[in-house]
C-alpha cells in the first residue's frame, strides 16, 4: 500500500481542519491576496467531517470581536449570531436537591457575558465555509489528513490524505481510492483539540519544550426544546457543585437559552479527575435529575447529543507555534481560554495571525521555513493579553480544589486584572492521576429513564455518528494485552467509563476477560487518547466523511 501512486496537489497554503480555526486563516489569505492584487493565491482547506460544520460541537456563548476583524459585515452577510446574551446566572449545587445562586459581586469577571452571543457554533462554520468558497478557497470535505509528509530537510512538505474502500486488515476493497498528496510552501494544522497530525508534529519539533503539560476536559452537550413558557432567550446560566463533588472532581455545567425555544445544556469534566469509576457521560444524566435543571428540561424534548475533548492549559501549556514549513493554530495549539469557557474568539484570532504572518512570508519569496513573526505577531496582540489574563484560572482549580481555586480567581480576576505577579504551573499531565480502583469511591448513576436521563447507545445514535463498514480501527493499542494486563488490574479499565460513547467494553467470561473496541461508535472527542492511564491508545482519523453529524451544535 506504501508504493501506491499518488496524485499530488500543490498549494501556497493548505489547510488541514475546518473549524473556526481553519476557515478563519483560509478566510484571511484570500482577503490579503486578493486585497495584493494577487487572485491566483491558492489555499486549500481538507476537513474529515462529511460537511463543513459536521463534526463541530461548543457551548457555546462567544465574544464577537475576532468575527468582528475578519468579516466586519457578519450581520449584514447573515452570520447566525442572532441572540444576545442578556443576563448571567451562576448556582452551586450543594447536593442532589439543594442550590444556592452565587451574588454577581464575587463571580470572576471573565465569566461575566455582556455583549457576547449565545450560537450554534456548528452553524457559524458552515457559515464561515461558505465565505471561504465566495473568495475562492479550495474546499474538501469529507477527505481527512492521514499524515505529514516531510521534505528532505525535515521541514513540512504538506500532507497526505487518508485512502478510501481499504478493509479492515489493511488491504484494497473493489471501492479502493488512494489518498491524494497536497503540497504546499506552508501547512497550517487546525484540527481542533488533540489533533492527531499536531500531536505527532510537537512531538517530532519538540514543541512544548520548557512548557506545562497540556490539560483538557471533556465536554458533553446535549440540545433541547423545551416548553416556551420556560424558555428565557438571552439568558446564560453556569453551575458547578454536585453531582462532581462526590468524587472530588472539578467542572462545571452550563445551560444557555438560544432562538426557538431551544437550550444547549452540557457539562465540561476536567480530565485530570482521580478517580477511575467516574463516567462522564453518566454524570451529566444524574446532573439532569436535580430539580433546579430538571424544572428547566422537563416535559421537552431532546435534540441532539455529542463530546469533545477541550484544551484547559491556557497561556502556560501553549507549545511554540510554528515550526519548518507550518504553524499550529486554534484549539490544535491550545487556545481556549479556561476562565472565560471560550475558544472560538480566540481560535479564529490564531487562524488570522497565523495567515497574516504566512502571507508575508510566501509574499517575500519564503517557503518551507519557520514563519517566527506568527509567534510575534501572537505576543503584540490582544490574543496575548486575553489568553494571560486566564492563564492561572485552570490550574488554581487544580492545585486547590473549587472553594480555594474559586477565592484565588476571584482576587486575580477581580482585584488584579489577570496581573497578579504569580503563575501557578500544573506539571502533572491528567493520564497520570488517577487513583488505584481498590482505593476509590463507586458513585451511583440512575437507571436512565428515556425522558430525562437516557443511555449512551441512544446518545450516540442522535449525534448521527457512523463510520464506513470493514475499515482498520482508528483506535490503535500500542500493546493489545495492556487493557486487561494492567489497567483493569489497577484501574478497572476506565476506558468503559471515561468514553462518552461507548466505544469500549471489557467483557468477561469462563475463558476471562477481552477488551473490545466499538470504533463504530466513536464521535471523535479524542478522550482516550488523553485519560488512558497507560497512554496505550492512540487516536487516528478514520476514513473521512466518518464520525458524527452534529445538527445546531
Amino acid at each position: 500500500m506504501q508504493d501506491i501512486e499518488r496524485e499530488q496537489m500543490e498549494f501556497d497554503v493548505v489547510i488541514v481542519g475546518g473549524g473556526p480555526a481553519g476557515l478563519s486563516a483560509a478566510i484571511r489569505l484570500r482577503q490579503l491576496a486578493i486585497a495584493a492584487g494577487n487572485p491566483d493565491f491558492s489555499v486549500c482547506i481538507v476537513e474529515k467531517g462529511s460537511e463543513f460544520g459536521a463534526h463541530t460541537l461548543s457551548g457555546a456563548v462567544m465574544e464577537p470581536n475576532a468575527l468582528t476583524e475578519l468579516i466586519p459585515d457578519w450581520k449584514e452577510k447573515g452570520a447566525p449570531v442572532r441572540v444576545q446574551t442578556k443576563g448571567d446566572r451562576v448556582y452551586m449545587l450543594k447536593n442532589d436537591t439543594k442550590h444556592r445562586q452565587l451574588p454577581d459581586s464575587i463571580i470572576p469577571k471573565l465569566m461575566h457575558n455582556h455583549g457576547n452571543y449565545i450560537i450554534s457554533l456548528g452553524n457559524l462554520v458552515r457559515w464561515l465555509a461558505t465565505q471561504a468558497e465566495e473568495l475562492e478557497v479550495m474546499m474538501f470535505p469529507g477527505f481527512a489528513a492521514a499524515d505529514v509528509l516531510y521534505n528532505e530537510d525535515g521541514s513540512v512538505r504538506g500532507v497526505v490524505t487518508g485512502d478510501m474502500g481499504v478493509n479492515a486488515e489493511g488491504q484494497p476493497k473493489s471501492s479502493y481510492e488512494p489518498g491524494y498528496e497536497l503540497l504546499a510552501k506552508y501547512t497550517i494544522f487546525a484540527e481542533g483539540c488533540r489533533g492527531h497530525l499536531g500531536k505527532s508534529l510537537i512531538s517530532r519539533f519538540n514543541l512544548s519544550e520548557g512548557k506545562d503539560p497540556q490539560h483538557y476536559g471533556i465536554g458533553l452537550k446535549e440540545l433541547w426544546e423545551i416548553d416556551p413558557a420556560k424558555h428565557e432567550e438571552g439568558m446564560v446560566l453556569h453551575g458547578s457543585g454536585w453531582p462532581l463533588s462526590e468524587t472530588h472532581s472539578n467542572g462545571g455545567w452550563w445551560l444557555y437559552f438560544d432562538e426557538n425555544n431551544q437550550v444547549s445544556f452540557g457539562m465540561v469534566i476536567d480530565l485530570a479527575y482521580h478517580n477511575p469509576y467516574l463516567s462522564p457521560f453518566d454524570e451529566l444524566q444524574r446532573l439532569k435529575t436535580h430539580p433546579l435543571i430538571r424544572n428547566i428540561l422537563e416535559g421537552g424534548k431532546r435534540l441532539s447529543y455529542g463530546a469533545r475533548a477541550l484544551t484547559k492549559g491556557g497561556l502556560n501549556s501553549l507549545p511554540k507555534l510554528y515550526f519548518a514549513g507550518g504553524v499550529l493554530v486554534g484549539d490544535d495549539a491550545g487556545f481556549l481560554n479556561p476562565a472565560k469557557i471560550k475558544g472560538t474568539h480566540t481560535s479564529i484570532k490564531s487562524g488570522m495571525l497565523a495567515a497574516e504572518a504566512i502571507y508575508e512570508a510566501i509574499a517575500a519569496g519564503r517557503q518551507h521555513d519557520e514563519v517566527a513573526s506568527y509567534e510575534q505577531k501572537f505576543k503584540a496582540s490582544w490574543l496575548y493579553n486575553d489568553m494571560y489574563a486566564a492563564r492561572n484560572f485552570a490550574t488554581a482549580m487544580h492545585r486547590m480544589g473549587i472553594w480555594m481555586g474559586g477565592a484565588f480567581n476571584f482576587l486575580e480576576q477581580n482585584l488584579f486584572k489577570g496581573k497578579m505577579p504569580l503563575t501557578i504551573h500544573d506539571k502533572m499531565p491528567d493520564y497520570d492521576v488517577l487513583e488505584r480502583a481498590d482505593h476509590a469511591y463507586i458513585p451511583e448513576y440512575p437507571k436512565p429513564d428515556g425522558k430525562l436521563t437516557f443511555d449512551k447507545l441512544s446518545s450516540v445514535f442522535i449525534s448521527n455518528t457512523n463510520h464506513a463498514e470493514d475499515q482498520p480501527c482508528h483506535l490503535k493499542l500500542t500493546d493489545p494485552n495492556v487493557p486487561i494486563d494492567r489497567n483493569l488490574k489497577i484501574f478497572a479499565e476506565p476506558a468503559q467509563r471515561y468514553c462518552p460513547a461507548g466505544v469500549y467494553e471489557v467483557v468477561k467470561s469462563d475463558n476471562g476477560a477481552k477488551f473490545v473496541i466499538n470504533a463504530q461508535n466513536c464521535v471523535h472527542c479524542k478522550t482516550c487518547d488523553i485519560k488512558d492511564p497507560s497512554q496505550n491508545i492512540t487516536w487516528v482519523t478514520p476514513e473521512g466523511g466518518g464520525g458524527p453529524n452534529y445538527p445546531n451544535m
